[in-house]
């Protein structure tokens, strides 16, 4: 499935696509592909750690634009890891961009698995919450809410851009009490007063694989490797 998501990742046209794993058979398997691939630490508490890790291994200067695509997603969009990435270097004022896209089912506001994200003017984060936001005044008057408020809400898409300088930083700053509540390591970057771009795509990604029916589901569309 990593190799799936390398080259996925690498129709994207980034200058370089890199596995970063904790195990040698994940190692072993890129470079029976043909795929590069680095070591790192096993005991990393992130994602985001293994990344800083990785950026050291790899000698990038500060103002490298790291992309982040999660081993699950092996239906990634190319397209929308480069928007992500292209609007990081548009926007000098953020650490961080990701995405978003239109939630267009009231089940899915309503999930605390789904993460919501509400911006301001220029499509910068304010807050990324498992509780549906934003939340309409009388959207509990007559019980149950039965449809979306307007605008329609918007659901994060856990794909992010970095700089690199960022992400050696980011290991060191102190866990907020926002990012324990909601499990979401995002809103420490918004804690310290950081800012995260958000980049809206028209549709939802490929579904990721985090159960069996998952993984059955993506191995129909590949056929195997």
């Amino acid at each position: 499935m990593v190799v799936r998501v390398a080259l996925r990742a690498r129709q994207s046209g980034a200058q370089r696509c890199v596995v970063a794993a904790d195990d040698e058979r994940i190692l072993q398997a890129c470079s029976k592909h043909g795929i590069d691939a680095v070591l790192t630490r096993h005991d990393h508490a992130s994602g985001s750690d293994r990344l800083a890790e990785a950026c050291d291994r790899l000698g990038l200067t500060d103002d490298t634009v790291v992309v982040n695509v999660q081993g699950d997603e092996p239906l990634i969009e190319p397209l929308l890891i480069t928007a992500v990435a292209d609007l990081l270097r548009s926007r000098p004022d953020c650490v961080m961009s990701t995405a978003a896209h239109e939630i267009d089912q009231l089940k899915d506001f309503l999930n605390p698995n789904v993460v919501k994200v509400v911006l301001d003017r220029t499509q910068t984060a304010l807050y990324f919450s498992r509780a549906p936001i934003a939340w309409w005044r009388d959207g509990m008057a007559e019980g149950a809410p039965a449809s979306l408020p307007a605008p329609a809400p918007l659901r994060h898409i856990g794909l992010y851009a970095y700089r690199a300088g960022f992400l050696r930083r980011f290991p060191g700053l102190e866990p907020s009490p926002l990012e324990l509540t909601e499990s979401l390591e995002q809103l420490r970057v918004l804690w310290h007063g950081e800012r995260i771009a958000v980049h809206i795509s028209a549709q939802a990604p490929g579904p990721g694989v985090d159960t069996a029916e998952d993984l059955a589901r993506v191995r129909a569309v590949f056929g195997p490797v």
